[in-house]
């Protein structure tokens, strides 16, 4: 008998990406004797390349090796001989519906996610809200493996060991934790303005917090150009903060740090998804966005999310790439500074 073998596809961005781990965990552990290969773009590879012994994670380049749809047929071709059993589409987007339908044909078993679109809208249109919670990307993903024959009870908990990743791994600046530190980490950055904090307002947060705790570290999180130079800014002015993107390179050297950091505090975003992969809390802010579109770190807590609830616009948008309707930005600029200092404490003091 042929050994079952799923392919499971996501590509997108990283925090789409990482919400797919605790879900391809709980498959490779209940289901041992199944193979899974992983097909995502490069980047994801530290999320999968120890997870489990029966997780394989397979590298696409879309942009270069795989471009267009020449390159679809490469990857198609390379994906055949692999001999897969059954076929899970966790993105279902054009480029995946094309592989999928190739598998189809071939007489593959396959299963795409249905991403519950009709019920975001309905939440986040301007009038007659239905403000109800919509099922979670984790629920999403693990339908598709039960309409495939593969039910599975989602269980998490991190992609490192109880003690974290090994600090040893990392550069001598990041030292050793001592026991009455705290290490706080914060992302103030998001891909869209409609998720993020006004930058004046989260310096006042890291300024207030090295003042009122002198002895926690705070580890600045951001990627691009104009956040490192804003984080450099940061760290600078309080000797209590570093700038990440400075002193460790690569995706995987960040998920040891996260993995020990008392709390991070994040915006909507990848690196709430990426701290809730190393089994750390964290202190969401929400704006535009809401929980209720499904998108809340895995087994985050609903009392660690800050967020305006008497506004009757919000949501007003799935992803915060949609302009204001109040036009005043209200959802993150009436956060007051303290209350996203009180949540922090709240956890740790």
């Amino acid at each position: 008998m042929k050994t079952p073998h799923i392919l499971i596809i996501r590509f997108s961005a990283m925090g789409d990406i990482a919400m797919t781990v605790p879900i391809v965990y709980s498959l490779a552990k209940q289901y041992p004797n199944v193979r899974i290969s992983v097909l995502s773009r490069p980047f994801a590879q530290p999320f999968f390349q120890h997870l489990a012994p029966n997780v394989e994670f397979m590298a696409a380049d879309l942009k270069e090796e795989y471009k267009g749809f020449r390159g679809l047929n490469a990857l198609y071709r390379r994906l055949v001989a692999k001999q897969f059993t059954a076929v899970a589409d966790f993105h279902n987007v054009l480029r995946t519906r094309f592989l999928r339908l190739r598998f189809l044909l071939d007489g593959n078993s396959v299963a795409h996610i249905n991403k519950h679109k009709q019920g975001k809208k309905r939440l986040c249109r301007k009038a007659n809200k239905v403000f109800i919670q919509q099922p979670t990307s984790f629920q999403n993903y693990a339908d598709v493996l039960e309409a495939l024959g593969y039910p599975i009870k989602p269980e998490f908990t991190s992609i490192f060991p109880t003690e974290g990743g090994d600090l040893q791994l990392l550069p001598n600046m990041i030292g050793v934790k001592q026991p009455a530190e705290r290490w706080i980490g914060i992302a103030p950055f998001a891909a869209h303005a409609g998720k993020m904090y006004p930058q004046e307002r989260m310096e006042q947060v890291v300024r207030k917090l090295t003042e009122t705790h002198p002895s926690w570290r705070i580890f600045l999180f951001g990627g691009g150009k104009h956040e490192i130079e804003v984080l450099n800014q940061w760290a600078a002015q309080y000797p209590q903060c570093l700038c990440v993107a400075n002193v460790l390179k690569g995706l995987e050297k960040e998920l040891i740090l996260m993995s020990h950091l008392d709390t991070m505090v994040s915006m909507d975003s990848a690196n709430m998804h990426l701290a809730s992969l190393t089994g750390t809390r964290v202190v969401s802010v929400w704006g535009a966005t809401h929980p209720y579109c499904g998108f809340m770190g895995w087994q985050q807590k609903e009392e660690d999310t800050v967020q305006i609830n008497t506004l009757s616009c919000r949501p007003c948008s799935v992803f915060g790439n949609k302009p204001c309707h109040r036009g005043d930005f209200a959802c993150m600029n009436n956060i007051l500074p303290e209350e996203i200092i009180q949540r922090i404490e709240e956890g740790l003091l």
